[in-house]
């Protein structure tokens, strides 16, 4: 009579569990990649800390004009623009966090909204005027 040790049978439970474990990963993985439409590339539009951040990808000249803000996105916390600006070494600052640097606008954004604890964002006017 052939019997089944007990080692056997753990071995072949393991196995199986982990079979199991990876189809539902991959189920579920399949499932969350495609939810909502997705958002045109480099689009963000979020809620964090109670705070909406828009991000729009940057269009042709830009909305800064002259040379300084030639395509860069624009940033958005409740409606308001944040005034963004690219350093050279591809980092990123804003008015609110101008000595602090960011590698993306999503975290710049996220940092200002921190920054600001619930205060409005007040119209940036660059000095100078017009370029």
């Amino acid at each position: 009579m052939n019997k089944i040790t007990r080692r056997q049978a753990l071995g072949t439970t393991a196995g199986t569990l982990s079979a199991l474990g990876l189809l539902g990963a991959a189920a579920h993985s399949a499932t969350a990649a495609s939810p909502a439409p997705a958002l045109p590339a480099g689009t963000v539009d979020e809620v964090f800390q109670g705070r909406r951040i828009q991000i729009s990808p940057a269009t042709g000249g830009g909305h800064h004009g002259g040379h300084h803000g030639a395509g860069l996105p624009t940033v958005r916390i409740d409606g308001r623009e944040l005034h963004v600006m690219r350093n050279a070494d591809g980092t990123w600052i804003s008015v609110v966090n101008h000595y602090e640097t960011f590698a993306d606008p999503t975290t710049l954004a996220r940092a200002a909204v921190r920054e600001l604890q619930g205060a409005q964002l007040a119209p940036f006017a660059p000095m100078g005027g017009a370029a």
